[in-house]
């Protein structure tokens, strides 16, 4: 059992290397495939040494070997955290254990996650960098979500679950898109409506509102922090997407934990 929660751990590590080559290959317009690593200030190509996710950031003390030039901390998170990720979305969807891990609904809904994680890791990072919601990455993922909720539909016969995210898609991309004509598109973007988008597809009722009022929660939190610390200014940009990422996984990971708590309290 825990040798092959190290391997799903260790697969997440290797996913989120190539992630890192997405994330920074989308903004320059390059071939994801066609050309290999190398060191961004040097232009070296980087060996079978310098590819190991993580251990080769430490054991190279964050330095490039031929260089010396300083790596990015953005390398060994995104590696970290699609392991992580990959490690709690398995667990998510295999609440019974390995037993039924390899059964095809399981089996299908696991991948489904791991994708959607690949997609918004993408998302969080690359709107943290450039304060831009890339249409090659959002757009995949509606798509990839949409299908995924339709073969739900037919393969239980449950319409409800497809009108859900239906449904929570359109709330969120709408109320997103209501701010921009309200603010005329001083507040937010056209990249926040298509995250809302996915975000309802990916969630579904009533989650998409535990979603939205966590966004703007950690917004604001985080806003007021870096006010106070002079990070930033009143009309200073902050990007939304990270904060619509993350809240989209505490909803898909405790959402009813965080809906039953309310109703509780209530």
């Amino acid at each position: 059992m825990i040798i092959f929660y190290v391997f799903i751990f260790i697969l997440g590590l290797v996913v989120g290397s190539f992630l890192n080559v997405v994330i920074f290959r989308l903004k320059k317009g390059q071939s994801i495939f066609k050309k290999r690593s190398h060191c961004l200030f040097c232009k070296r190509q980087l060996t079978w040494r310098e590819l190991f996710p993580i251990f080769s950031f430490i054991f190279q003390k964050r330095k490039c070997l031929g260089c010396g030039k300083k790596i990015s901390w953005q390398y060994p998170l995104v590696e970290f955290f699609t392991g992580l990720l990959f490690l709690l979305g398995f667990i998510f969807s295999n609440p019974d254990g390995l037993a039924l891990s390899w059964q095809f609904p399981y089996l299908i809904y696991n991948l489904f996650l791991w994708i959607v994680f690949c997609f918004l890791i993408v998302i969080f990072v690359y709107d943290l960098k450039h304060y831009l919601v890339a249409d090659e990455v959002v757009y995949p993922a509606i798509i990839i979500t949409l299908i995924f909720d339709a073969y739900v539909w037919i393969a239980s016969g449950q319409f409800s679950f497809f009108y859900s995210a239906i449904i929570a898609g359109l709330i969120a991309g709408g109320f997103f898109l209501a701010i921009i004509l309200i603010s005329k598109g001083k507040w937010m973007g056209m990249g926040d409506v298509k995250i809302g988008i996915l975000m309802g597809l990916i969630l579904g009722l009533p989650q998409i509102f535990i979603a939205l009022f966590l966004a703007f929660l950690f917004g604001a939190m985080v806003s007021i922090v870096l006010l106070a610390l002079k990070k930033k200014k009143l009309k200073s940009e902050i990007p939304f997407g990270p904060f619509l990422v993350f809240a989209t996984m505490i909803s898909l990971f405790f959402g009813d934990v965080l809906i039953n708590w309310y109703l509780e309290l209530m």
